[in-house]
């Protein structure tokens, strides 16, 4: 599904140049659960950009489901970023004026889906995170962790074939965390595909597979849980 091919990201800072990804190569099958670890620094969030279609490289190659990025243009990267990837984030992102169910509908909205099917698809999604009696309430009304849930079941909605979640745990205590992850488990045993990224060797753990990264240099992990004996 995702293949990076000498991916570099590179920056100037006045006469400084600054390589956020340096020849960094990496793939990910359909179906795994990948986690990306490293520390604050490392190319952590320049590498989610990039897979999120959000930023391109500036040399190298990154291929989507066979297909070379830099070939689509920047209204088929947008309709990308909406149906084939879902989006979770640490800080949420959801829209405090909105209620939990609107917040859901909302990437549906986007997609021009009829009436009928976004309630249908809503439905579905908050059920599966288990908050289906929360959805007239906002944000504000919500726990660290049922706002995750709405912001997992946001991204559930749109059935991506790829789920990209950046430090989803970031800012959850422990049990709520473990409780998240146990959603994550039951997406990828259902057959999705997830790149969680973290700099929780832990969390990081919990993948089938890892990837580290370095300042700005990428290493395969084949085993996700020696990642505690390399970080």
């Amino acid at each position: 599904m995702i293949i990076f091919r000498d991916v570099s990201k590179i920056y100037h800072i006045g006469d400084t140049e600054v390589r956020a990804l340096d020849h960094a190569n990496m793939h990910i099958r359909k179906g795994e659960f990948v986690s990306i670890i490293g520390p604050s620094g490392s190319g952590k969030s320049t590498l989610m950009n990039i897979v999120g279609c959000l930023d391109q490289a500036s040399e190298g190659t990154y291929l989507l489901d066979g297909q070379a990025i830099e070939d689509y243009s920047n209204r088929e990267l947008a309709k990308i970023r909406n149906r084939k990837i879902g989006f979770i984030f640490q800080d949420f992102n959801l829209l405090p004026k909105l209620t939990a169910y609107e917040n859901v509908e909302l990437p549906l909205i986007y997609q021009r889906m009829g009436k009928k099917g976004r309630q249908e698809r809503v439905e579905e999604a908050l059920n599966r995170v288990g908050l289906w009696d929360r959805r007239k309430h906002r944000p504000t009304e919500l726990s660290g962790g049922q706002q995750q849930r709405v912001a997992i079941a946001r991204a559930l909605a749109t059935h991506p074939s790829l789920f990209l979640a950046d430090e989803p745990t970031g800012n959850l205590d422990q049990k709520t965390g473990r409780e998240l992850m146990d959603i994550f488990h039951e997406l990828h045993e259902s057959g999705n595909t997830i790149v969680l990224i973290t700099h929780d060797a832990h969390i990081a753990a919990e993948a089938s597979r890892s990837i580290k990264i370095l300042d700005g240099h990428v290493t395969d992990v084949n085993d996700a849980s020696e990642i505690t004996e390399v970080v």
